[in-house]
């Protein structure tokens, strides 16, 4: 059974712009118009995706350690285990992760025992669930699968205001997945393993957004990638050859969705290689000008000797001992 490409691609489209890139396409009077107007929309999507991604030095911090990639990936884990618990889209997921690095790439948070961290990945859900999902728990329920701190409502709403902040409210970022429906369908036109393809492409990219190793590559690159490692699984399609995903639409780079493939398939060869998250005992965390820990008098009690709280005033972070915001 074939499909026509507006079928396909109905629910494709995505942006900063929703009132020009989102609902319904235009009346067409072929498919081949349709599908002229979805490929503009692709380009132009792959034109502006550089403006949705952390800078281009961002992984060279974690390589060059000012960036905690094991932390990193531990709140990245804990992303993924709450839309899981949820059942969330998996872009709510990929938006939660990629706020918490445009974040993490403008803004230094806190050396502070982790909790800082831990409170942006949770402000982070919580806004990418408000953006995608129909109906969003509290956010003292969304604070589950073992964090290692629970925060009060409002604390986490004063962290949202810092992240929109910092994100100049945008929100709607362009992903992978606003391309893997249009990739798929160039990939099998006849639609017969459409469903399949982008099903398992995006369990793929799922899978990968853990590895910090990938922040180099650009959301387009990410699904081409990611489309082909989901063909190479089927017989019919293991042989279409990665160099000829250049020509499915114009900004596409070659070498750079080669590379992300190679990485990719290493990765889903050898997933074996990562280890199962860690559970912690939950420490509730409560800010009011100082942090106190729920059921103890004293900070001490709840963390090492070594350790200083922090203080939070209007402007978030600010050091005991400094004084100066962070």
């Amino acid at each position: 059974m074939s499909l026509s490409c507006s079928d396909c691609f109905s629910d494709l489209l995505c942006g900063e712009d929703s009132s020009s890139l989102s609902g319904d396409l235009p009346d067409c009077s072929s498919d081949l118009e349709s599908l002229a107007y979805i490929e503009e929309s692709i380009a132009g999507f792959i034109e502006d995706e550089r403006n949705f991604v952390p800078g281009f030095d961002y992984v060279s911090r974690f390589r060059s350690h000012l960036l905690d990639a094991s932390a990193r990936e531990e709140s990245v884990a804990w992303i993924l285990k709450v839309q899981a618990y949820y059942g969330f889209q998996p872009l709510t997921a990929y938006l939660s992760v990629n706020y918490l690095d445009r974040f993490l790439y403008s803004r230094r948070l806190p050396q502070a025992n982790g909790w800082p961290l831990q409170l942006l990945s949770v402000a982070c859900l919580s806004l990418a669930a408000k953006m995608e999902e129909p109906l969003v728990p509290s956010l003292l329920d969304l604070q589950v699968e073992g964090p290692k701190f629970i925060f009060e409502p409002k604390t986490i709403r004063r962290m949202e205001l810092l992240v929109l902040g910092v994100l100049d409210w945008r929100l709607r970022s362009i992903t992978p997945f606003s391309f893997i429906a249009f990739f798929a369908y160039k990939l099998d036109s006849s639609g017969s393993l459409i469903g399949y393809i982008i099903s398992r492409a995006t369990q793929i990219i799922l899978s990968n957004i853990q590895e910090a190793s990938f922040l180099e590559y650009w959301p387009s690159c990410i699904a081409a990638a990611a489309i082909l490692c989901a063909a190479n699984e089927i017989p019919k399609l293991s042989l279409v050859d990665p160099e000829r995903v250049e020509s499915w639409c114009d900004g596409l780079s070659k070498e750079k969705i080669i590379s992300c493939y190679q990485l990719m398939q290493e990765i889903t060869v050898d997933n074996n290689r990562r280890k199962p998250p860690r559970h912690f005992s939950q420490l509730r965390v409560t800010i009011r000008g100082r942090v106190k820990s729920a059921g103890s008098s004293s900070s001490s009690s709840s963390s090492s000797s070594s350790f200083k709280r922090r203080k939070l005033n209007n402007r978030l972070w600010v050091d005991d001992d400094k004084g100066n915001d962070d």
